[in-house]
């Protein structure tokens, strides 16, 4: 296959003539997160892909930074407080990406429900409290009566409606958090390089010899690093195996589905989360986006093919009886959905959610209320935490399961390789950093060299490099530099949100005034900056990781799929054969997404 990317090409040289002190297995928001430190840290830092970066879990998530509220019902405090504050520090690392947002909880009378009115009361008391949120917040948090939650959701089912619980969560692009992790790396002196197989990995001296074959070209090569990191997600334990390992952390993948509809089909404000109404233990989300409206998940385990999971018949039937079981006006059919994704969760052998989560669902009205008293005078400082941890264990009936489990995610250390499994994408840099303390070590006992791990809490992500309390205004301004150039406010707002303090980068391009046949300037621009500084080399790569157009503009594709693809084709030197795979491999995953084989199995 004919191909040429300078900068890939480039990238693979260093890989070839530098010695590593780190090696990444894995660029999802793990391992971007990893090398973000490593490489802050003054580690020289390689990480590599079998896929685009982001093309596994981390393109295929709800799209949250999710507070994770129900886990308070298990007395999972920990993971409640864990979950926020990590939610806070990604947001200032990254002020351009997580947006905070209401999360509108219904809640119904029915035995099996989550939260009934005081549960959901004192939770989200406990909740604002972990998170901070400071009482004058316009996202503090509100319970309405259900008068007032039908008068707020005039679609939702009225029936045995209760009332609705009103908090702060955060909304997300996942993709996008990952690639301006990787460009952040890049910039501090990482080399990253996309479709790059790990074989195998061997000892190589004091360090390892990590075998590499190029998915493009065939080309088969190695890199030698001091020590490995194996943040593979749902390969996890594919590359422990060849890796000759002892480790038996077994990856237990589940399976989540997502369909997007216009959202004049179901109209909501804000992020909605509810029980299925199956009594599976299952919770549903639906949420607004760019004139759009997404709902998920199915949550089902997956023993098929991690590289190419798929929606299915019956994971359209499941999420769609279940949105017209709570909007029972909506009517919501398979011809509805313009777009879907299907993706993994890595999750941790045995049982449990995504959390780590093992527990029954223990905590009455009553005891969620004493618990919601002590941990006000906790944070009066009125009492010792340990008397808030007494508690928990006695209403529990047994030991808190230990932060690590809670969390859903374990790091271990064996023979220069780090293994990083589980997690979720809100914890993505509270595992990065205990992955360095990890790494700090074995160079300490190892090489004899001290490592001092970047605050991984005060660093920006690419494009984050602006105040954080005051996203909104920065924002603007950046959206006001495009408009002086002659970008229209939509598009500017669109590009000032995607590329933050890099705005100005695409800007630089626009004032070149070149643009591509049929591509409007900024269009032209924001491509030529995905191919040059994205690491963007297929249609697929841009028109589902770095813009989200696939899922969320799909109105959009029929006029830019066949400039874009000539113009990628025109940089990257494709040769026709290699432009007609390039096509093809893109059609093909745009008519998965909408769903065009799937919806024949509905006439």
């Amino acid at each position: 296959m004919q191909f040429k990317s300078d900068q890939r090409i480039s990238a693979i040289q260093q890989l070839k003539e530098n010695d590593f002190d780190v090696v990444i297995i894995g660029a999802g928001i793990t391992g971007a997160g990893i090398a973000l430190q490593t490489a802050a840290s003054g580690l020289r830092t390689a990480i590599i892909d079998m896929q685009d970066f982001a093309e596994g879990t981390s393109s295929r998530s709800t799209k949250l930074v999710h507070g994770g509220i129900r886990y308070l019902k298990t007395f999972d405090v920990d993971v409640v407080a864990d979950t926020v504050s990590e939610r806070a520090r990604v947001q200032q690392v990254a002020p351009h990406i997580p947006r905070p947002s209401h999360m509108l909880m219904p809640l119904y009378d029915d035995p099996e429900a989550t939260f009934t009115p005081m549960s959901a009361e004192v939770a989200m008391g406990i909740y604002d409290k972990l998170a901070n949120v400071p009482k004058d917040s316009p996202y503090v948090h509100r319970l309405l009566s259900a008068e007032e939650a039908h008068d707020y959701l005039p679609m939702l089912d009225s029936k045995g409606l209760v009332g609705l619980a009103i908090y702060l969560d955060y909304q997300n692009n996942d993709a996008r958090l990952t690639i301006e992790n990787i460009k952040q790396a890049v910039s501090d002196g990482a080399v990253a390089v996309s479709h790059l197989k790990a074989t195998s990995v061997t000892p190589d001296g004091s360090g390892k010899r990590i075998s590499v074959a190029d998915t493009f070209t065939k080309e088969l090569f190695d890199i030698k690093g001091k020590v490995v990191i194996n943040a593979a997600g749902p390969w996890h334990d594919s590359i422990t195996e060849f890796a000759d390992e002892t480790t038996q952390d077994a990856i237990r993948p589940t399976k989540g589905v997502h369909l997007v509809i216009n959202q004049d089909r179901l109209p909501v404000p804000n992020t909605v989360y509810f029980d299925s109404g199956f009594h599976d233990g299952r919770m549903l989300f639906v949420i607004p986006r760019a004139n759009k409206t997404y709902f998920g998940t199915t949550d089902t385990d997956y023993t098929g093919d991690y590289l190419h999971p798929k929606v299915e018949k019956a994971d359209v039937e499941y999420l769609l009886t279940a949105m017209n079981n709570h909007f029972p006006h909506a009517n919501i059919t398979v011809d509805d959905i313009q777009a879907s994704w299907a993706g993994l969760r890595p999750l941790i052998g045995g049982t449990g959610d995504y959390n780590g989560n093992t527990k029954k669902k223990v905590a009455s009205d009553e005891n969620l209320h004493t618990l919601g008293e002590n941990l006000d005078k906790y944070f009066k400082h009125e009492i010792d935490r340990e008397v808030v941890d007494d508690q928990l264990d006695s209403l529990a009936g047994n030991k808190k399961s230990t932060s690590s489990v809670s969390r859903g995610f374990q790091i271990k250390a064996e023979n220069g390789i780090v293994n990083v499994s589980g997690g979720k994408l809100t914890d993505y840099r509270l595992m990065a950093t205990e992955t360095m303390e990890e790494i700090a070590k074995i160079f300490a006992d190892k090489f004899e060299k001290t490592i001092t791990p970047v605050d991984a809490t005060q660093y920006s992500v690419s494009g984050g490099h602006f105040d954080p309390n005051n996203v909104d205004g920065e924002l603007e301004k950046y959206a006001e530099e495009l408009v002086k150039y002659e970008v229209n406010e939509v598009k500017a707002k669109e590009i000032a949100s995607l590329y933050g303090s890099n705005t100005p980068e695409i800007i630089e391009y626009i004032k070149t005034g070149v643009s591509a046949p049929k591509l409007s300037v900024a269009e032209t621009s924001m491509l030529h900056y995905a191919i040059e500084k994205e690491f963007v080399l297929r249609p697929i790569d841009y028109f589902l990781r770095r813009t989200n157009y696939l899922l969320f503009k799909s109105e959009d594709l029929a006029r830019l799929e066949t400039p874009v693809i000539d113009e990628m084709a025109k940089m990257l030197s494709w040769s026709d054969e290699t432009k007609q795979a390039m096509t093809e491999e893109y059609i093909s995953a745009r008519d998965e997404s909408q769903l065009k084989a799937l919806k024949k199995e509905f006439k």
